[in-house]
């Protein structure tokens, strides 16, 4: 009998403790996602190093590897050979001047000189003129000279410039054969490996970074009034043995479209119904995956 009781009063316990528990309900259900990047080549040539693999993290700006650059810095060896080559040829202004400027120098002495002689009656008013004539035509040739020489000189560095130009691209062409990864993330897929070929704009890998991540939901029209943008929504995931792991999100996106229920949803019935998605931000301390399912409550 005692036993019979004690029976009873543990089923009724049960029944009790079962019809006490809340069953959780939530306002919206989806899947975490992440914006992803593929990285590809900016430079032709073989790959000679690639410091990745799928899960591993990494930096902004990061060198992870190189293209093979050989074939550029030749090539850059003989455009500096050609400017150098250029500019040799560049005329020595004051060099070529330098005997002109002394004849000009010794004929203003000369036509001092005979200034004076002929203030004293000393020397005829002739050879004051024939002086002062050579003096003018020695000014008139070196400015001659000296335009020829500045116009030779600047034709010679204009002659350099598309070299130069062509030295820049050639750096720029070595500079982008250096692998540097362009922001913070995780590899999500890796496309190359060393020692294959690339080129400009094929795929190396594919990374997204998941420092935050996205859990895209969907919402009937009748929810839309309840939501805005920068609302903060509580956030659920599945922790086990019927336990959820909470925590807080922010909307981040409401489309202006509605759109059928995507086929993830398991009845028939609830993907013909016509739904708004919404982005809602989350941060991730790493329990996040892509591909997880979570709900929200408003």
């Amino acid at each position: 009998m005692k036993l019979i009781k004690l029976s009873l009063g543990l089923i009724i316990l049960v029944l009790f403790a079962t019809s006490c528990k809340e069953e959780r309900t939530f306002d919206a259900t989806g899947s975490f996602e992440a914006d992803e990047y593929i990285i590809s080549a900016e430079g032709i040539g073989t790959i000679k190093m690639l410091n990745i693999e799928e899960g591993k993290t990494l930096l902004a700006n990061e060198v992870i590897g190189y293209i093979d650059t050989f074939q550029l810095h030749l090539k850059r060896e003989q455009i500096d050979a050609q400017i150098k080559a250029v500019l040799s040829r560049k005329p020595n202004i004051a060099v070529q001047i330098a005997s002109l400027e002394e004849q000009i120098n010794s004929v203003q002495k000369e036509r001092i000189r005979f200034t004076n002689l002929v203030q004293n009656d000393a020397a005829t008013q002739k050879q004051l003129d024939d002086i002062e004539s050579q003096y003018k035509v020695l000014k008139k040739q070196l400015d001659a000279l000296y335009s020829n020489l500045e116009i030779n000189a600047d034709g010679l560095t204009n002659e350099s410039i598309p070299l130069r130009i062509q030295n820049e691209q050639i750096e720029d062409q070595i500079q982008k054969c250096i692998i540097r990864n362009p922001m913070n993330g995780t590899v999500l897929s890796q496309y190359a490996k060393v020692n294959e070929a690339t080129a400009t704009g094929k795929p190396l890998y594919k990374m997204a970074d998941l420092s935050t991540i996205i859990l895209r939901v969907y919402i009937s029209g009748e929810q839309l009034s309840k939501i805005k943008l920068n609302q903060k929504v509580k956030v659920f995931t599945d922790a086990g043995d019927g336990k959820f792991k909470e925590t807080e999100g922010i909307i981040t996106w409401i489309s202006d479209k509605s759109e059928f229920t995507p086929k993830t949803i398991q009845t028939k019935n609830e993907r013909a119904n016509l739904v708004y998605a919404v982005k809602v931000k989350v941060i991730n301390d790493g329990t996040y995956k892509m591909g997880m399912y979570g709900e929200i409550n408003f």
